[in-house]
Order: structure tokens, then sequence, then C-alpha cells
């Protein structure tokens, strides 16, 4: 079966390599250096570029980073002959925003996808790495993760100078290994017997490392300059491996809980993977020509954590040497979300063994690639070009460039890191936090009081770098709601719900009652504890009058915790009879209200006793809370707890008995 998918695939891109071949002219070598005189070596040949983008490996799980657990001699020799970055950090703490930054060299800020939904798209003007080199004669090809633009939206690989992307297009769809299709230029590619989950015959990250690997030799063997995106899915996800795969063989046995043997697996495959791809590189005679880089795409997670392994078996984030740790992981904007490995190779050209300090991220890539290349670097990038780090200042003619400082946003998290100097806001309501790295690496001791000045400066800096995210869009959404289907291998049922989201075609949602009910045209949200702006559950959806949106308090980054509290203004003073509350209308049921009190005031500062309070059961329909008729304009919704024992709260709409007092 894999050899039949490698045949089938190998002559689609081959068609295509002829293709491009015939249509590219003889184009000149783009220059690094500042004259040509310094770039002759390169003979007039444009380098290859490989980028190796590894998912949620952490920074301590590498041997050439102190890993105690995890056996990495591939790697570790990737390390020793090219250079190491221990301060080069990812886009963002998360998949799709981090890919994001990584391909258009723009920070989290600036980009269009800054929520991590598995599908959101680019818009389709956004150049990329591969969009900027291909007008070069470059051959182009992705293999592995996509994230950036669901099928059938304007973010799809091809769209954005892609001659070829297989793998998976949404980030839903890549968390099986075992899925009943993978996806190649927006085509499906059947995986037969294959059903989802943990569940079949055919282990899909062996097809697209293969792929790759074809890309690369095929490619080199016509001669033709590439550039070759490995955003491999190992070892995230469902921690699968064959027990056949030699990997196994090594951890199998260890004292931990078998999922932390099948991570260290995965991690031990992607180690052997990379090694084969530098011996092919060797074969072919064109590791002299060809630079590659590899790193993790964000913060590693505490993985397997317990009491003997309070930051996970593998230690992502404490050094294993030192006792160090980073504090944070995935998900947020800590050092630990942001740090990962991070190493470039090119023989030659690079200085083997050596270690560089410089601070950079993910959107330094474009810029660099770009002057090594020979091509244009598109506008309002943020990046920095790193050819004189890469190359040495001597050799390039000119200092490296640095940053005024490094940003990042999600989920209504924001950090800044100048120099030494780390500033962290949880929260869009949050005080800053501000850590000196040099003498607290843990981050640790919160300087903020202390350095009102810089806390200031960051503030300042952190506005100038935001601007609202603008996202691309799609023309039908059927194909892209299969895939992510095809997780649970039920990609041709369009009732079953969506993996992530549990969103199923329901009926239509429950409606509010009308009569004795104020109208809420004119309400406004004085005041909430906290709402989930990641995903868009703001505390203004809770009156909005439209059923299919909730409010929901904050359970990204920083877990607000109950009692949660809504402050309304009703716009009039009203007599006020009782309150009617709607839960979410969607598959979940997260955050149902279950203990609940209503207050009434003329100021929306001063509340006094709750004129009720009420349990509520878990139900979609309106539930009616009557209260004595009490005279006020602002009310208070004071959220003590939620079924399940959860500590979120949500509304879909929340209405008022009674009428305006003037009546």
């Amino acid at each position: 079966m894999r050899e039949s998918l490698k045949l089938t695939i190998r002559s689609l891109r081959t068609t295509l390599l002829r293709a491009i071949g015939a249509a590219c002219c003889l184009l000149p070598a783009g220059l690094s250096f500042d004259s040509q005189a310094q770039a002759a070596d390169a003979k007039n040949v444009r380098p290859n570029v490989i980028y190796i983008l590894v998912d949620e490996l952490g920074y301590y799980e590498t041997g050439f980073n102190g890993s105690r657990t995890i056996q990495t001699p591939n790697l570790d020799r990737f390390a020793a002959e090219g250079m190491r970055f221990p301060n080069l950090f990812a886009g963002s703490s998360v998949c799709a925003p981090t890919r994001c930054c990584l391909l258009t060299g723009k920070h989290s800020g600036h980009t269009s996808i800054r929520v991590n939904g598995g599908g959101t798209p680019l818009r389709a003007e956004e150049p990329t790495i591969a969009s900027i080199l291909k007008p070069l004669g470059y051959a182009t090809g992705g293999f592995g993760k996509w994230g950036c633009g669901g099928r059938d939206s304007t973010g799809v690989p091809e769209l954005h100078g892609f001659d070829l992307f297989f793998g998976y297009y949404d980030q839903v769809h890549a968390h099986t290994y075992y899925p009943p299709y993978l996806i190649r230029n927006s085509e499906e590619v059947p995986l037969p017997d294959n059903y989802g989950r943990s569940n079949g015959k055919t282990y899909s990250h062996y097809l697209i490392h293969d792929a790759a690997i074809d890309f690369i030799r095929d490619n080199a063997q016509a001669s033709m300059p590439f550039f070759a995106y490995l955003a491999y899915t190992p070892p995230h996800g469902i921690f699968d491996i064959p027990d056949t795969d030699p990997a196994w063989e090594l951890y199998k046995d260890q004292p931990w809980p078998e999922q932390a043997r099948r991570y260290a697996a995965m991690v031990g495959m992607i180690d052997r993977q990379v090694g084969e791809l530098l011996d092919l590189l060797a074969e072919l005679s064109i590791d002299q020509n060809t630079l590659v880089i590899f790193s993790g795409d964000n913060g590693g997670f505490d993985y397997f954590a317990s009491a003997d392994y309070p930051r996970g078996v593998h230690s992502a984030n404490k050094d294993p040497r030192t006792g160090i740790e980073f504090r944070g992981r995935k998900g947020e904007l800590y050092e630990g979300g942001l740090r990962v490995p991070f190493l470039a190779r090119w023989p030659g050209k690079i200085t083997a063994g050596s270690v560089n300090p410089f601070l950079g991220y993910f959107p330094d890539i474009l810029p660099t690639i770009a002057e090594l290349s020979g091509a244009e670097i598109p506008p309002a990038v943020d990046g920095l070009s790193l050819v004189p780090t890469l190359f040495g200042e001597q050799v390039v003619g000119r200092s490296q460039p640095q940053h005024e400082y490094l940003y990042w946003e999600i989920a209504g998290q924001t950090a800044i890191r100048q120099g030494t100097w780390r500033a962290v806001r949880t929260a869009p309501e949050a005080n800053w936090e501000l850590y000196d790295l040099a003498n607290d690496p843990g981050e640790s001791l919160d300087l903020a009081t202390t350095q009102p000045e810089l806390v200031a400066k960051f503030d300042r800096l952190a506005a100038s770098a935001h601007s609202p995210a603008v996202e691309g869009t799609f023309t039908r959404t059927d194909r892209h709601e299969r895939d992510r289907r095809a997780k649970l291998g039920q990609q041709d049922d369009p009732n079953a719900p969506d993996p992530l989201t549990e969103a199923v075609s329901r009926p239509p949602p429950a409606v509010m009652p009308t009569e004795g009910m104020l109208e809420n045209r004119t309400w406004k949200i004085v005041r909430a504890t906290s709402e989930n702006i990641a995903n868009q559950k703001f505390a203004a959806n809770a009156i909005d009058g439209d059923p299919k949106t909730h409010w929901h308090t904050r359970f990204t980054g920083k877990v607000a915790k109950p009692p949660h509290e809504l402050v309304i203004d009703l716009g009039a003073e009203s007599v006020i009879r009782g309150f009617v509350y709607l839960a979410r209308q969607d598959a979940s049921s997260n955050g149902a209200i279950k203990d609940v009190e209503f207050a009434i005031s003329d100021s929306p500062v001063e509340f006094g006793k709750p004129v009720v309070h009420a349990t509520l059961t878990k139900d979609k329909t309106p539930q009616s809370v009557p209260c004595p008729p009490t005279a006020g304009r602002y009310i208070l919704l004071r959220v003590l707890a939620a079924h399940g024992g959860q500590e979120f709260a949500s509304v879909a709409e929340l209405g008022v008995m009674g009428e305006l007092k003037s009546q």
C-alpha cells in the first residue's frame, strides 16, 4: 500500500516538475553578500532551502540541548555541523499562529492568523516564503501539517506559492496518524483501511516523509533549486507510532507511562528521518549548496507530569543539567511557551559547532531566505535577515541588525522581550508583569511595581505593535468540515460533531420570550469580570439578541475563577420583576450556570444584597427567575457555580422581565 501511494504521488510530482522546468528561464543567482566577489563561491547557483518544523518539540527534549531521556544522535550531529541558536523564539505559543509568523515574516500583532481553530486562513494576497521564491524558478513543496487555511479558503498552500503540498490542511485532521485520506493540493489521497484516531494500517507520517524525500531527490536530479517545507506533525497529537518502528525498540521498556515512551519514540523517529535527509544531501552532492534549518514550532508542554516529574517526564522546559526552569508552556507567553530548539546548517558557509546568542524569532526566516536567494522582501515584514549571523559579519561585510524588541500576542495575552527585560500581560484587563531574565530566567520575581517607567514603555510598544487581525475567507466549508471529521473517521457523516468544537447540525436555537420583557436594544455591558476574547465569546454576546452567540468567561491562557459577574446598563430606570437565562445553544454545555444571584441598583458600582438567588437546570430552553418588583437601572449577574463543577460561566442570552418605570 505504501509503495503504490508513493508511486502515484511521485508520478504526479514528476509531471509537475517538468511543467515548472519548461516554464522557467535561467535566472541569475541571488547574492547573499554586498559584492559579487564575496559571493563568487556560490557558483551562480541559487541555494536550496529546507526548513524542518517539528510540532511541539520542547526546548530540552533533544540531546544537543541536554535531554537525558530522549536520544537524538542525528540532531546532535546536525548541531555539531551547524549553528545552534539558544535565543531564537517561536512566532507564537500555538500551532497555526506560529506557522503564519514563520511563513509571512510578520509578528503576531500583524498576522492574519491569531487564533488556533485549525483552519483559519491566510488572506489571498499575503506573500509567503514560497511565493517570493517561486518567481525565481524555485520548486516549492510542503509536507506535513499546513494549518494556515482549510480547503476552499484563501489560505490553501497552492495559492501561496507552493507547487505541491502533501499532508493535512486543517490541524484537527492532523490529530490522527491513521486518517482515511491525506490531502495533496486540495484533493484527497485515500488511505484504504484507515479509520481515524489510532485505527488503521497506513501510518500517515511515513508517506509524508517519503514524499518529502522524493521531492528533494527529484529536484536535485533536475538541477532545480528548491524550497522544501517539512512541517512534520510528530510528536504532537495522539502519541502513536507503529510497534515495528525501530525507535519504539529503544523506549518500549523504559519505566515511564506508555504515552511517554511513545512520545520519546516519535522524537526518535524524527531524529532518524533527519539523519536520512542529511545523508541524502551528501549522496546528491548538494549539501554544500543547501541551507537546512530545524526547529520546534512553539514551546513545549509539560507532558506526563507527576509528583516525580512536575515538569513532565521529558523536561521540556526544565534544564535537566542545571534545574533551571522556563516558566509557562505551550499556549502561554512566558518563556516556556515560546522557546524552541533551533539549528541551522550549511557546510562550508556556516561555522560548524557554533552557538550564536542572537535574539530573534520566526519572522526573521523570510527575510533571511529572501536575501540568500535574491528574492524581494515583501513590504510590512517584521523580521530581520540573519545572513550576517549565519556567515559572519566579516564575510558578509556588514554587522547584524538587532531587533528593538520582540512582540507576541495570542488569546488576549501579550508579551514583549527587549534585551534581557521581558514584559507579560496575561489578559487585556490584567496588569503587566516585568522580569529581568539576566538575573531571573525563570520569571519568578515580578518587578513591575519597582520599574514603572519600563512598564509604561512596554505598554506603549505593545499598543504600537498591534493592529486588528484580518483573516482570510472560505468560498465553501463542506470539504474543510469533512477534513476535520476525518480525525474520527466520520468524514462521510455531515451530521457528526466537529471534533474540536463539537458543533453539529442542530435544530434552531431556542427563542427568548417577548411578553412582559424589557427591550434590550439600548442595553450596554458596564463591566465583565472576564470574557474569552480569543474566540470572540464577548460579554456583549449575552445581550445581543442572537441566541447563536454566547458570552464565555476566559478559558485560554489563565483561566478566570468564579464568581463571575456581568453588570448591565438597561438604559433607563425600570421596574424589574425577574430574569430569563438562556444557556449556550451549541453542542457544548461548558459553563452552563447552576448557582446564580441577581442584584439591582441605581449605580453601576454599588450593589446591595441580591434580590434573588436561583439554582438553574442544565437545559437549553429559557429559564425564568422571578424576583420581587424592584426599581433600578443597573443589574448585576453573579455566577457562583456551573454544572459539572466547572469554573467557567456562559450565557447565550440574558433577558429582564419588567417595564420602564415611567410606564
